[in-house]
């Protein structure tokens, strides 16, 4: 298996439990240098993945490379160069952040230079949580929480940060910290994995996504390639809703109203059928047509009809 270019790659990755494939056989490629969301429902097979490319859980089958070494083979060597921030942060409330960090850098071997306490002071600097330093953990908030968690995967220098859920329960503020802080670490070099199931937070961080559905990569590649698969929709503003809902419907179109009463959408499923027949159709029929819109599928109608099930958009 070569992983030219790849900060990420697998090969027939499988866990099962008992009866049950909890991964099922998934390829995924991850460029170096990328943001890459790993996006699905939960319970889709996320977690266990991540474990996986950590070393946390066995797999059952399949093979996985990180940075160029085989794991769990070459784990020792590896690992060093890789944050994880995997189901949430594990922190002593009772400690401040500056405190909790020496006693999390203690667990790697050996500790890089410079001296640790260099390290955490630049570490929370980054995360933007020098002015809380002082400040027991257990009166942070959930973001600032979040953050310390990221300071701990960043006081080595890594070439990989893997983040499970990262944005999971913030505010809008903290969610916008955390975004911004994903983005400066990737300007810098750093190769970005990002577990979530908010589609809005994936479409603003990443540059390409793979999405997981009960246990199988349903699909991979970048935002624009991804969208280009879905269909395209009409879009029509007009007072005649029963009417205009039976011309789509006679095409052939299951129209939808959404949210105000005088829009209905419908996905062009009929091949060959033009958006300008469908408005000649409207205006033959004497629907009163004040707008006419013609675009692309969603990214959440393509994840919708990838997966099954809808994802949380604002979250």
């Amino acid at each position: 298996m070569s992983s030219d270019g790849l900060a990420i790659e697998t090969r027939g990755l499988t866990k099962v439990f008992g009866s049950q494939k909890a991964v099922n056989g998934i390829d995924l490629a991850v460029p170096r240098g990328s943001v890459f969301g790993f996006l699905g429902p939960n319970g889709s097979g996320k977690t266990t993945t991540i474990r996986m490319l950590l070393g946390l859980a066995s797999a059952s089958s399949g093979e996985i490379r990180l940075l160029d070494g085989v794991m769990p083979r070459d784990a020792r060597g590896v690992l060093p160069r890789v944050g994880a921030l995997v189901e949430g942060p594990a922190i002593y409330p009772f400690l401040s952040g500056r405190a909790n960090l020496p006693r999390l850098d203690a667990a790697d071997r050996p500790p890089p230079p410079p001296p640790r306490s260099t390290r955490v002071d630049a570490a929370l600097e980054r995360v933007g949580l020098g002015h809380a330093a002082t400040k027991r953990a257990a009166a942070y908030s959930l973001g600032m929480k979040q953050r310390l968690g990221i300071a701990n995967a960043l006081l080595a220098p890594r070439d990989l940060l893997i983040l499970d859920e990262p944005t999971n329960g913030l505010d809008p503020q903290g969610t916008r910290e955390v975004r911004g802080l994903i983005r400066s670490l990737s300007e810098d070099g750093t190769t970005v994995f990002v577990s979530s199931h908010l589609l809005a937070e994936v479409e603003q961080m990443c540059s390409r996504i793979a999405v997981m559905s009960a246990g199988r990569l349903v699909a991979q590649g970048t935002l624009d390639e991804l969208r280009s698969e879905g269909t395209a929709r009409v879009r029509v503003t007009t007072p005649d809703i029963d009417d205009a809902s039976r011309v789509l419907a006679r095409l052939g179109l299951p129209p939808q109203v959404h949210g105000r009463d005088d829009t209905i959408t419908a996905e062009l499923v009929v091949e060959g059928l033009l958006p300008e027949t469908v408005n000649a159709a409207l205006v033959q029929d004497g629907v009163r047509v004040r707008g006419f819109e013609v675009s692309g599928a969603s990214l959440e109608d393509r994840f919708v009809a990838l997966t099954g099930e809808g994802f949380d958009v604002a979250g």
